[in-house]
């Protein structure tokens, strides 16, 4: 597998080197990996594993890092870390102090992601404290109150050595009244990228940033000339209002070289806000939407950023593609939708935007993908699809992560963004500490991945698909700060899916089975594309005596396109939007009906029946054919 090279094991940094060598550690004293005393508390060995971490291995005081600046030093720098230090024990904490410490240098990914797993416990190694006048000193502190810190250390006090990465850990050290010694209390644990000089080979690195909303129109229009489009909710409105989430992935988005990868649905739908709308209410009225200066804000500075930027375009609604794999392919016309879903892109994206997109590339949900997928997802143009290295993972002998395009057969390229990458934003990062330690771990996992050979790679992230506002305010961090460093730079999505293949990287698509359930379970289920195909024949059927079939084909054929979108996954709304749009159409095929009449006395063998049909459609009807049946026809024949 691409972590063969991850051998397990760490050298001990520079700092500790040099502490040694300059005596600092006190001669013959034994170091003893795991315990987190101070030197000259070594006769305390046991009592302070034992007293000073809870059952989890956590210390008794919690430490945030919330600010590490730069989050990539380089010589002659000054590292300023600073954060809150809490003590969540039941006595106070005295004589304390916060160190910094440099730990050992890491060497695979896999390293990394295990420090990152365990960065507050008070077991492993964590390097020596820095100590001198880079400590910040507490008289006390007391249970449940946060206390500052802010520490400056010059990065040349680091003593880092060798290009690489070093865990980099804040520590909290006191004592208590049951403990009256000198110990670590609390841990945070962290990385420190360490490439001062340009890298001799550096990674392409692909990011892509997603502008996917859920879905927010409705297949009802207003019976005016404009056709006012009818909003499920004022959602939208609010995403796209200064401080929503949308415009901060926009403002965010348009300082950064990023591959944008776009939902024409989401252009659509902002689009017709520009005009007269109508927001639906939870009593089913309809208001007048009055967001149209926001929509039209939103739009004109999207298409600033975009400007000379690659833009990816989604099939329209963003269609789930596994979905429709394991649950529509036999269900009549579901493909046929998908078909229409990337047609319509043409007509969505440029005339919106001014720019045109690619529309090559597929985008499963996480990346996952089977057979059945692969084949769904190339049915409608596509021949590239993004997948993701813990969905196609490598199966040879390789030390490295491989690039990212390989052949999977029949034209297809499967483009696989690197799981670890990709999924380093997915927590909750509404605090400060927890962005603070994200970004600092995608860095590590980034700078990890170019250390591992001198050969040229292309590595694509394909984060998830609606970050929250915290988790794109640290990708564009993290981005800013790879972007300012010297062992990667930017990549096109359409230059890394056109790179040479490595021929020792895995080509196979897993099997069927192999398709994790946890993503089965929030799939759309086989009734929901038979619904989608109950509304398809209605409006087939309806259309044809319409003067003005547009007026209701196109609303309803980009309802149903909504109606198997990925943002549906999970939501117990699915069935409720389904029905909606289903309902609607049949109460406007009831508007052309008959007029209810009075009984009619045959008096002899032949009759006129006098026939009213009603239209309150605000178009005129044709083709209407009408029959006449007999509910008994012994007594009642009728002619030819």
């Amino acid at each position: 597998m691409a972590e063969a090279a991850d051998f397990q094991g760490t050298n001990p940094s520079p700092a500790r080197r040099w502490l040694r060598r300059t005596g600092a550690l006190l001669a013959g004293a034994p170091l003893l990996a795991g315990l987190l005393q101070l030197p000259f508390a070594a006769s305390a060995n046991a009592a302070v594993q034992t007293s000073a971490q809870d059952a989890s291995g956590s210390g008794s005081v919690a430490v945030a890092l919330d600010s590490l600046s730069p989050e990539v030093p380089t010589d002659g720098d000054t590292l300023t870390v600073s954060g809150t230090v809490t003590n969540n024990g039941k006595q106070t904490v005295t004589g304390a102090h916060v160190g910094l410490r440099v730990g050992p240098e890491l060497n695979t990914r896999s390293a990394v992601a295990d420090v990152a797993q365990d960065s507050g416990s008070l077991q492993g190694a964590t390097g020596s404290e820095i100590g001198g006048k880079y400590v910040e000193k507490f008289s006390q502190l007391t249970p449940g109150v946060a206390e500052p810190f802010s520490i400056s250390v010059p990065v040349d006090k680091l003593n880092l050595g060798d290009d690489g990465v070093y865990q980099f850990a804040v520590s909290l050290s006191g004592q208590t009244a049951a403990q009256p010694w000198d110990q670590v209390l609390g841990i945070q644990r962290t990385f420190l990228p360490w490439q001062p000089d340009e890298a001799g080979t550096k990674t392409k690195t692909t990011f892509l940033w997603p502008l996917v909303s859920t879905v927010h129109m409705t297949a009802e229009t207003g019976s005016n000339e404009q056709q006012t489009p009818v909003f499920l909710n004022d959602d939208l409105a609010k995403e796209i209002s200064p401080g929503g989430r949308l415009d901060e992935m926009l403002s965010l988005g348009e300082s950064l070289d990023v591959t944008w990868v776009i939902d024409p649905d989401l252009l659509a739908s902002v689009d017709a806000m520009t005009r007269s709308y109508r927001v639906r209410a939870a009593d089913n009225t309809t208001t007048a939407g009055t967001h149209q200066a926001v929509a039209k804000q939103w739009l004109a500075e999207l298409q600033k950023a975009v400007a000379d930027k690659e833009v990816v375009a989604l099939p329209f609604a963003d269609p789930d593609l596994a979905s429709l794999a394991h649950n529509g392919t036999s269900v009549t016309g579901s493909l046929s939708h998908l078909k229409e879903a990337t047609d319509v892109v043409a007509n969505t994206v440029e005339p919106i935007l001014h720019v045109k997109p690619s529309t090559d590339f597929a985008w499963p949900v996480d990346g996952a993908v089977d057979p059945s997928i692969v084949k769904v997802a190339t049915s409608a143009g596509a021949d590239q699809v993004i997948a993701r290295s813990d969905s196609l993972q490598e199966t040879g002998s390789l030390s490295y992560t491989p690039s990212a395009a390989r052949p999977i057969g029949g034209g297809t390229t499967a483009v696989v963004a690197d799981a670890r990458l990709s999924e380093a934003f997915e927590g909750d990062l509404t605090t400060a500490s927890d962005s603070t330690l994200a970004v600092q771990q995608f860095l590590a996992q980034s700078l990890a991945l170019n250390l591992q050979t001198n050969q040229q790679r292309s590595i694509v992230i394909a984060p998830q698909r609606m970050p929250t506002t915290h988790q794109a305010q640290a990708m564009a961090d993290a981005l800013s700060a790879l972007e300012g460093g010297n062992w990667s730079e930017v990549q096109k999505l359409t230059s890394a899916a056109h790179a040479k293949p490595d021929p020792g990287a895995t080509t196979k698509v897993p099997s069927t089975s192999a398709y994790p359930s946890s993503l089965r379970k929030q799939e759309l289920p086989r009734s929901a594309f038979e619904e989608i195909a109950t509304t398809q024949d209605e409006l087939d059927n309806f259309k044809v005596i319409l003067s003005d079939e547009s007026r209701v084909v196109t609303p309803f054929g980009r309802a149903m396109n909504r109606g198997m979108s990925t943002s549906w996954r999970g939501s117990a709304a699915a069935a409720s939007f389904r029905n909606d749009v289903d309902n609607h159409l049949t109460d406007l095929t009831g508007q052309v009906k008959l007029i209810d009449k009075s009984d009619t006395k045959l008096s002899g063998r032949s009759a006129t029946i006098p026939v009213t049909v009603q239209n309150n459609l605000v178009q005129g009807v044709q083709h209407l054919t009408l029959r006449l049946t007999s509910t008994s026809p012994t007594r009642l024949q009728i002619g030819g």
